[in-house]
């Protein structure tokens, strides 16, 4: 993992396709689910969310940094905030400086506006996790959490939070509680049935508000051409 000042490793480096090829299948992908998630909140305001996964390798942060951009685009203004303090990597998507973020705001060591950082995309900053602190949990769980994303949804239409997988440790479980909804990336051929099941039950049990289950690398046929899923 790359902290601090070393440099970037190449194979760190990850492309984001909405972004790159906005009209490609993949991205047109991307804004059904944006189009759905808009949906499931019909009936109250959706101004904060997290994504997660039952556990790790599925894709979750690849899903949350693409549906990120697709709400932008939209011409909404969202923050995406790497709540993974374990394992960040919002920093090797947007090749971002990790010395400060979400572990030193929360901290006090750095204020909430002096640790966004604009991405090149219009109307999509970002926050990302800052120095990999030994108490995730406890952060996340703090009051300081709280007020940071009362903060951000007065100045934000939608942030977002990409969180560890949920069957890991309990960090997803503990933002649920204070987020408008939850998104859970599963991935095909992968991910097994309990384990969904099992961390579907422990967000409910954090009083999560589950808006949809993403299924990624999904390969649909149809006709003589190939739909890939989510990512």
């Amino acid at each position: 993992m790359v902290r601090g000042r070393k440099p970037f490793k190449q194979t760190n480096i990850r492309h984001l396709i909405t972004k790159i090829n906005p009209r490609s299948p993949i991205s047109e992908q991307y804004k059904t689910v944006r189009t759905n998630l808009q949906f499931s909140a019909v009936d109250g305001d959706l101004n904060s969310m997290l994504i997660t996964s039952s556990a790790p390798s599925e894709g979750k942060s690849s899903v949350t940094a693409n549906l990120a951009v697709v709400f932008a685009q939209q011409g909404k203004k969202v923050l995406l905030i790497d709540a993974d303090m374990r394992k960040p990597t919002l920093h090797y998507t947007f090749r971002l400086d990790n010395r400060k973020g979400l572990s030193s705001v929360l901290v006090g060591g750095t204020t909430f506006e002096e640790s966004i950082t604009k991405s090149d995309i219009q109307g999509l900053d970002l926050l990302p996790c800052g120095p990999v602190p030994p108490n995730p949990s406890e952060l996340l769980g703090s009051k300081s959490m709280e007020r940071l994303l009362s903060e951000a949804s007065l100045q934000y239409d939608l942030v977002i939070f990409d969180t560890p997988p949920v069957l890991a440790v309990t960090d997803a479980q503990i933002l649920a509680n204070i987020c408008d909804g939850v998104v859970m990336v599963v991935r095909s051929k992968q991910t097994e049935y309990e384990s969904a099941q099992k961390a579907k039950a422990l967000l409910e049990v954090g009083k999560a508000k589950l808006l949809g289950v993403v299924l990624n690398d999904k390969v649909m046929k149809k006709g003589s051409y190939y739909y890939y899923g989510a990512n």
